[in-house]
Formats: C-alpha cells, sequence, structure tokens
C-alpha cells in the first residue's frame, strides 16, 4: 500500500486558524472536520506539517487507549500545535508511555481515588462558603470569577498537594504565565523553572505536610527509589496546572447557568437532579481551544478505511468526541436528563485526567454552595458583553459579572 487510505486520495489538508471564539460556542471549525468525515487532516498555527485528526467517539476512545499511539515519540517531533511553543521536560508524565507512565501515576493514585478526595471535601466546603460569605458581605455586583471561581480551585488543589496556603499566591501567578500564550516562550519556561524549583524544595527535603497530601506520597515515592526527585517535580508540577483548569470550567459551567434562568430555577428546585446535570455541562462545555497533545503512530494503522502510517502525529478531539450524535442523541442540546452519559471530558485510557474527581467534586460544590446560598444570582451584564479569555488554550470567561 502507498496511499493513506484504503479507498482513495488522503483528505485535504485543513488549516486551523484557532481564533478566539465568542463565550461558549463551539468551534466551527471543528463542527466542518467532524462534517467531512471521521477522520481528517489539520494543520495548526505552529510547528511544522500536518497530523491526522480523529472526531468519532468509538475511534477517540480507541486512539487514546491503544498502546500503537505513543505520546513519548512526539518529544522528537516539531508537530503541528496550537501553542506557539512547545516546552515539556523530558520524562514529564503527559509525555510518557506505560508502564514509566503507569508507574509515575501510581506514586500519587491514592490521592485521587475517592477516599482521597473525600479527605479534601470538608476543608473545600469550608474555604468555599468562606469566600460566598466574604461575596454577600461586599454586596453586588461582584465578579464571580475574580470573588470565588479563581480562589476556590487554587485553595483546593494547594490543600490537595499540601501547598502552603501562603503560597498560593505564588502558584496562581505561575500557572497563568505557563498556560497562556500570549507572554512568549521565554515567560513561561521561567514561570515553569520556577515552580520546578519550588517543588524540588518542598518534596526533595521530606514533606511534612498533611499525611496522604500529593507532595507527601511523591516525597515518600522518591525516597523509596520508586520515582527521581526530576520525574516526582514534573508530575507535581503538571497537577498543580490542571488543577487550576477548574476555574475556567467552572466559568463556562456558571455562565451557561446564568444565560438559561429556567435551568437554574430547576436546579435549585431539584437537588438530585444536580449530579446529572454537571455531567451533562461538562460534556457540553467546550473545554480547551482546538486540540491537545498529539500522539505518534508507532506502527500502521487502520481506522475507518484509512491508513495511519509509523511516524505519522496524529490529534483526538474530545470534544468531538462529546458531540457524537451516535453517541448523544441531538448533542448540541443541554439535556440534563440525559443517561446515560458517558462523556469523555476528562479524557480516556492512560492519560486519563488524574484530576477528574476532583474536578467533579469542586463543580457539585460550586452548584450547591452558589445556588444555595446566593438567591436571585444573575449576570450583571448582557451575556455578549461578558468577555471570554484571549489567545488562551483552556477556554473560560476573564471576568463573570453578577449581581443578586
Amino acid at each position: 500500500m502507498t496511499d493513506e487510505t484504503l479507498t482513495g486520495p488522503p483528505p485535504p489538508v485543513r488549516q486551523w486558524p484557532v481564533t478566539d471564539l465568542a463565550g461558549t460556542d463551539f468551534d466551527p471549525v471543528l463542527t466542518e472536520l467532524m462534517n467531512a468525515g471521521p477522520v481528517s487532516r489539520i494543520q495548526l498555527p505552529n510547528g511544522e506539517g500536518w497530523a491526522w485528526l480523529i472526531t468519532r467517539y468509538d475511534d477517540v476512545r480507541m486512539v487514546t487507549n491503544d498502546p500503537r499511539f505513543g505520546r513519548e515519540a512526539v518529544m522528537d517531533k516539531q508537530v503541528t500545535r496550537l501553542a506557539p511553543h512547545f516546552i515539556p521536560d523530558r520524562g514529564a508524565v503527559g509525555f510518557l508511555d506505560p508502564p514509566d507512565h503507569t508507574r509515575l501515576r501510581r506514586s500519587v493514585a491514592a490521592a485521587f481515588t475517592a477516599k482521597g478526595v473525600e479527605r479534601v471535601r470538608e476543608r473545600s466546603r469550608i474555604m468555599l462558603e468562606e469566600l460566598v460569605d466574604e461575596l454577600l458581605q461586599d454586596g453586588p455586583p461582584a465578579d464571580l470569577t475574580r470573588a470565588v471561581l479563581s480562589p476556590f480551585p487554587i485553595a483546593v488543589i494547594c490543600e490537595l498537594m499540601g501547598v502552603p496556603a501562603a503560597d498560593r499566591h505564588s502558584m496562581h501567578d505561575w500557572t497563568q504565565l505557563i498556560l497562556s500564550s500570549a507572554h512568549g516562550k521565554e515567560v513561561s519556561e521561567r514561570a515553569k523553572r520556577e515552580m520546578s524549583a519550588y517543588f524540588t524544595d518542598l518534596i526533595g527535603h521530606g514533606v511534612q505536610g498533611p499525611e496522604g497530601s500529593v507532595c507527601s506520597l511523591l516525597s515518600a515515592a522518591v525516597d523509596g527509589d520508586e520515582i527521581t526527585l526530576v520525574e516526582a517535580v514534573g508530575l507535581a508540577v503538571l497537577l498543580q496546572i490542571g488543577g487550576e483548569a477548574v476555574t475556567n470550567n467552572s466559568g463556562q459551567m456558571f455562565y451557561l447557568l446564568l444565560t438559561r434562568p429556567e435551568l437554574v430555577e430547576r436546579l435549585r428546585s431539584d437537588r438530585e437532579i444536580r449530579p446529572r446535570a454537571i455531567d451533562e455541562l461538562l460534556r457540553y462545555i467546550p473545554h480547551r481551544n482546538a486540540v491537545g497533545l498529539s500522539r505518534i503512530a508507532l506502527e500502521d494503522v487502520e481506522i475507518r478505511g484509512v491508513r495511519i502510517r509509523a511516524g505519522d502525529a496524529v490529534y483526538t478531539s474530545y470534544l468531538s468526541a462529546n458531540r457524537d450524535p451516535e453517541v448523544f442523541p441531538d448533542p448540541d442540546t443541554i439535556d440534563i436528563e440525559r443517561s446515560p452519559n458517558p462523556h469523555v471530558a476528562f479524557g480516556f485510557g492512560p492519560h486519563y485526567c488524574p484530576g477528574g474527581m476532583l474536578a467533579r467534586l469542586e463543580s457539585e460544590l460550586l452548584v450547591d454552595v452558589l445556588l444555595d446560598q446566593v438567591p436571585g444570582l444573575k449576570l450583571a451584564v448582557p451575556p455578549e458583553e461578558v468577555p471570554f479569555r484571549k489567545g488562551a488554550l483552556i477556554r473560560g470567561p476573564e471576568s463573570l459579572p453578577v449581581t443578586w
């Protein structure tokens, strides 16, 4: 076989400029790609060449769970990508394949189990209620992002990590610089080095933090020669940064809720439906711009009649998988009665987001506390005036003006 497809010429390469989108609008280019077929080719604004894009639910789950597609090989290629700079550390967990990936994940698994997450539930609720009390005391109008949706996930991930409260502000600043594409490569690299140095000091000197915290688990794993200090620090940085993604997710979630007053009233009056509603919002929310990290085909693989060659870069889209009409009837509608709802908002396979259970806990607490304790919560400006982040990899409102 010499062609990429088994049935004809390969699909054309589609340029994906990835512009800033309004609100929670679904990317129209991704819609075009989904409609064009299950396997297409794309070129993103940075990097080199083109990559395959997999959009169907079943295919996305297959690729993300198939050892024939690896992450480690990406380190040696200038793959077409969204971010203007590509600065992963060699050995970072996001670019490892099993068994090394499994070994690193195992070192912190206890913190992210149901029991581990429950360890911080009560403290998380108390921290959230304190933030909401301050919100109410200051009175309307307010920026919900600044008052609650940003400080809450920072406090929770720092609690789980074992980072002292006094250092939360530094963690937040570093994370924002690492995640933004607007400041350039040098600024992002410097922020990453500073965060890495912080965790090297914390983990390398034997953490005396709360038992079961991520940093104490990592410190013990390093002492037991299960992982290296460099590996531990890389994992800590990734988990800390990922913890703040909840700010953008919850910002989109409350934007959706506050632009649908009838949905808010339903959730206020029917507490039982809230977990199912949160799952549906997680499915619906366009969490990120474009696509995340690529994989490299380690051997020739056929998907839907398309021959993907060994060495080819492959992207999967969890956003498109969550809108697959064969799995989610009427996928562009928010249906809080949807059941079952096997969304892949937290990924799938070995690289499934370790903080998925924690993010769900935070979403449940935010919905419960804000809807129950701030009656009449509503947007203070028209929906189209809510500013969304520009040039961000993870989508979300810059601020969320509210009143009550």
